[in-house]
């Protein structure tokens, strides 16, 4: 850690030598790139002004070479009018935009001009022995200090001979008129190097002076730095203020006017846009490094928080490894007990169950015992019948057997179904058929306690979730507990019933007292009833309410409006999604 700190110095110096040399490269990389630009663009109008000013000298050409062969001027070797030829050329002269026309013959005599300005020196012309050998003939000039572009067209006789010349003199002023200012810095030079045409008049007449310096025409001399770059020629001098100090250089060729042309294009806009892509690469590698630095600091500083923190964590560790072993003790314990819980819990259920079917034995007993005192008459009775030869009566009596057998095997099948243990899951359970087997279990209670009961079963069965045994235990312990509640009460009257909808709900309302304390009512051990009688221990209620809740129900005891108690059942009704 302390190497890292004492060579961050030296890391951030490298890296940023490193971002240094990287925007150098891409600022010459685009440089070059606009440079390309530049040169298309620029070489596109220097082309535009060459073809511009070779368009404009071509109707001169064209004139000179028309006019040569004109009848009038023919006609000055012979018989001529001089004045009518004159008036001709000048006439033409006026329309083309010529300076000067003139026609002479081979000897050089002028015959005829437009202006009556005769070059005293036609004849050596280099344009008008050109002409003589058959050729058009193309010059530059200064004639009364004026730049002049001359061409002279052969006129040939009917031995094939020169017999005449014609030359037409253009004033360079007014083809540089059109185009002086715009475009970029554009000349055209003779065959000397001299700048004679150009739409900058401050460039007028400059020439190659050698050791790379232009000479101006008073002899004063300028220097051009050449740079070279990516196959381009850069000039940076200082020639005027219209002239960019750093320029590309472009030339072309024009051997039709036997000049070539040269254009100064301004590279200000590729450095600026070079510096700018320079800029953002620069600006883009600072905030990367400046992410990096940050990460790597933060790196370092959670690298010393981690070995402080890895310290603490063994500290906890070795303390927490005592506390988990601690509590994995305690977890086993408690498992231990909430298995041994819900052991008790079945035994108690089933206990409740036992219990209820020991304060019912008498009630059952009676019930069982009266059908079969019944049967055992009805079998005297049969015999009796059957010796007096009387079979019907006999019949009878067996009918009457049959119909207590069946009574009695009823009995038997309710109490061997609430006295079994339930483990089943929650099914779909008819709650009509565990409502009336309930009721059966309970008869003998009610009766004892004189209970008038109000119930109608449901004609269509009612599907609801819960089980057979344990739904049918909490009807038995509702029932056996109302009927226990209006012991002392002087009317008893029990109603059960049914209200359907989002829930099922089973509601018993007695006519008994009431209850004293609701909120307490399924508490374990809560009972109402005489300590040490026998009559119960509270667990039946308590019992019940968790019996329901394995369901998904609820059950609830309150005081009724009119007197005693109502307790409701809350189930869910079965659906056949839930099955599947």
């Amino acid at each position: 850690m302390r190497t890292w700190i004492s060579s961050r110095p030296a890391l951030i110096g490298l890296y940023l030598a490193a971002v240094l040399g990287l925007s150098a490269g891409v600022w010459v990389y685009g440089y070059v790139q606009a440079l390309d630009q530049v040169a298309a663009r620029g070489r596109s109008d220097l082309e535009l002004a060459a073809d511009r000013l070779v368009t404009q000298l071509q109707r001169y050409r064209e004139f000179a070479v028309l006019m040569a062969r004109h009848p009038t001027l023919e006609l000055l070797h012979t018989v001529g009018d001089r004045a009518v030829a004159e008036a001709v050329l000048l006439a033409a002269a006026d329309k083309t935009g010529t300076l000067t026309a003139l026609y002479a013959d081979a000897r050089g005599q002028v015959l005829a001009s437009s202006t009556g300005d005769v070059p005293p020196d036609l004849a050596q012309s280099p344009h008008f022995l050109r002409a003589l050998q058959g050729a058009l003939g193309v010059s530059l000039g200064i004639r009364n200090g004026q730049r002049t572009f001359s061409f002279a067209a052969p006129n040939f006789g009917a031995t094939g001979k020169v017999r005449g010349v014609l030359v037409a003199v253009v004033d360079v002023v007014e083809l540089e008129q059109d185009w002086r200012g715009t475009l970029p810095t554009v000349y055209f030079t003779d065959a000397d190097g001299q700048i004679f045409i150009t739409n900058r008049s401050e460039l007028l007449f400059w020439k190659p002076a050698g050791d790379g310096a232009m000479e101006a025409p008073d002899l004063a001399r300028y220097d051009v730095a050449l740079q070279r770059l990516g196959g381009h020629e850069i000039w940076l001098q200082d020639w005027s203020p219209y002239v960019p100090q750093r320029a590309l250089y472009l030339s072309t060729p024009l051997p039709v006017i036997e000049m070539e042309g040269g254009a100064l294009i301004d590279v200000t806009p590729a450095r600026r846009l070079a510096a700018l892509q320079a800029a953002v690469v620069v600006a883009v590698c600072l905030f990367l490094g400046a992410l990096l630095f940050l990460t790597t600091e933060r790196r370092r500083a959670l690298a010393l928080a981690n070995i402080v923190l890895e310290e603490r964590v063994a500290a906890r560790t070795r303390a927490l490894s005592a506390t988990n072993s601690a509590l994995r003790r305690e977890v086993r314990e408690r498992e231990e007990a909430e298995a041994a819980l819900r052991q008790a819990q079945t035994e108690l259920v089933q206990a409740g169950k036992l219990s209820a079917l020991g304060q019912m034995s008498a009630g059952i007993s009676h019930e069982l015992n009266q059908p079969l005192m019944a049967i055992r008459s009805y079998a005297e009775n049969g015999v009796a019948f059957l010796d007096r030869q009387r079979p019907e009566k006999a019949g009878e009596a067996l009918g009457r057997i049959s119909e207590m057998a069946q009574r009695m095997a009823r009995i038997i099948r309710n109490l061997r179904a609430f006295a079994r243990q339930e483990s089943a899951p929650v099914t779909r359970v008819d709650l009509g058929r565990v409502l009336q087997s309930a009721v059966e279990l309970t008869e003998t209670r009610r009766e004892q306690a004189a209970v008038d009961l109000v119930w109608q079963r449901p004609e269509a069965p009612l599907w609801v979730r819960g089980g057979d045994v344990r739904l049918g235990q909490v009807f038995v312990n509702l029932i056996t507990n109302a009927a226990d509640a209006m012991e002392g009460s002087a009317r008893r009257r029990l109603e059960i019933g049914i209200v359907t909808g989002a829930h099922t709900l089973v509601t018993f309302r007695d006519s008994g007292p009431g209850i004293e304390e609701p909120d307490r009512i399924f508490d374990p051990f809560y009972t109402t009833k005489a300590v040490g009688g026998g009559d119960g221990m509270g667990l039946g209620l308590s019992i019940s309410y968790g019996l329901v809740q394995s369901f998904g129900g609820t059950i609830l005891g309150a005081n009724a409006a009119g007197g005693g108690a109502v307790f409701t059942v809350a189930l869910e009704p079965w659906a056949e999604e839930v099955a599947a």
